[in-house]
């Protein structure tokens, strides 16, 4: 048998385009911490659940090493999990053998409002958590948490070594960092702020035809373009190209994700103010506006 390892992705988790769909309750009810928050979503749970349980017993080995997750996709968009799959699917791992691993980069450090850590929010312990990004608020910076008992596996069957690891200077950021976090109360303008936004854009989202979902956490949310909310078909990338283009030409700096490069991803700094998002939400609209215009021609 070889020794080599293969690395296998599970199907994406996107209750929009797929098979699956049900109309949620609002995203925003997630941002608000509502136990209804995507209660409705059971059944598509039960659907993912079966889809991972496919990929486990037709693509992998019966004995796995891990399994990587965001607690929210970022790079797919902010696409969220229905309630109680992340649970069902770590347990679902453990019984292979397998060990946890959240990956906390854009979740971590308490952009997601209601909890510092991405996976508290699925109620589930990782047995890894690997971080950067907010770490070190721009400074090059990385970090991986683990247990004793697989740190102490590390050290008797690996040698490994880091020229930077634990270097003076990173230390001291990482320190400072989170000082200002808690000093500045940025956990808590998190959950605020975000819910404030995530309003602010769910009700362009009843405006305007080819916003077909605002959804998120925090100040981490995506916004699907479709091509209309009846086929909820990705907008052609090029109509969002005009779109982003037109936002940037207006001060207005955001992401963009998703299967179809469709989502734009909005994750601002944790210190955003409500005027600032007031300012964001009106040159979006303003862009959307610019675009619906140039459609009609």
């Amino acid at each position: 048998m070889s020794n080599s390892s293969i690395s296998v992705s599970a199907p994406s988790i996107f209750c929009l385009f797929c098979f699956f769909y049900i109309i949620l309750l609002d995203a925003i009810l997630t941002s608000l911490c509502a136990v209804l928050s995507v209660a409705d979503c059971c059944q598509a749970k039960d659907q993912y659940i079966e889809q991972f349980k496919d990929t486990l017993n037709t693509t992998v080995a019966k004995s796995i090493a891990g399994f990587f997750v965001e607690p929210i996709q970022g790079v797919n968009g902010a696409v969220q999990y229905p309630k109680g799959f992340l649970k069902e699917v770590f347990k679902l791992v453990r019984d292979r053998g397998g060990v946890c691993i959240a990956d906390e980069v854009q979740t971590g450090f308490g952009r997601l409002g209601s909890h510092f850590w991405g996976f508290q929010t699925h109620d589930v312990l990782p047995d890894i958590v690997t971080m950067a990004k907010g770490i070190g608020n721009g400074f090059p910076m990385a970090a991986v948490v683990t247990t004793s008992e697989i740190a102490k596996s590390l050290a008797k069957r690996l040698l490994h070594f880091n020229t930077f690891g634990g270097n003076p200077l990173a230390c001291a950021i990482g320190s400072a960092v989170l000082e200002v976090i808690k000093e500045e109360k940025l956990q808590e303008n998190s959950q605020e702020v975000g819910t404030y936004m995530l309003l602010k854009f769910a009700k362009l989202r009843d405006e305007f035809e080819i916003i077909g979902d605002v959804r998120g956490k925090g100040l981490m949310m995506g916004i699907e373009m479709v091509s209309d909310k009846t086929s909820r078909q990705p907008l052609p990338r090029e109509e969002v190209n005009q779109i982003h283009e037109d936002c940037k030409q207006m001060g207005l700096l955001i992401g963009r994700g998703g299967i179809f490069s469709q989502t734009f991803r909005i994750a601002p700094s944790m210190c955003i103010t409500k005027s600032e998002v007031d300012f964001a939400v009106e040159v979006f609209r303003s862009a959307i506006i610019q675009h619906m215009k140039r459609r009609d021609k």
